[in-house]
C-alpha cells in the first residue's frame, strides 16, 4: 500500500499491518467539533502548541484512519497497537499533521 503524500495520505503500521491515513475536510471537521475549536485556523493553532495529550493522539488517529475509509472511532484507537507504542502514535500524528497543514509538523513531534 503506497500512500500519495500530495493527496495528504501518510501510512503507518498499525496492529501489524500497513495503514493508510487522510485528514479529508470532512474528518478536519470532526476534529473541529472533537477540539471545540472554531475553524481550521485555531485547528492548526491548537496542533502546533506542542501539547497534545494521548486522548488527541487517538482523536487525530481515529480521524486519519475515518479519512482514509476505515469506520473507527478513538476509543477503537485505544486498543489498537501502534508500531512504536506512544512514540510512534505522535510520529503519525506529527506526520499526518504536516502532510495537512504543512508547518504543524512539529505539534505531536516526540519530544526528550
Amino acid at each position: 500500500m503506497s500512500a500519495n503524500r500530495r493527496r495528504g495520505e501518510i501510512s503507518a503500521v498499525i496492529d501489524g499491518r500497513e495503514c493508510t491515513l487522510c485528514l479529508t475536510l470532512g474528518s478536519l471537521a470532526e476534529l473541529e467539533n472533537a477540539f471545540a475549536a472554531s475553524d481550521l485556523t485555531a485547528l492548526a493553532e491548537r496542533f502546533s502548541s506542542g501539547k497534545l495529550s494521548a486522548r488527541d493522539l487517538m482523536e487525530v488517529i481515529a480521524a486519519g484512519l475515518r479519512g482514509a475509509g476505515l469506520p473507527v472511532q478513538a476509543s477503537d484507537v485505544a486498543a489498537m497497537k501502534i508500531e512504536g507504542g506512544a512514540t510512534g502514535a505522535a510520529a503519525i500524528v506529527a506526520e499526518l499533521l504536516q502532510v495537512t497543514f504543512g508547518a504543524a509538523e512539529a505539534a505531536a513531534s516526540p519530544g526528550p
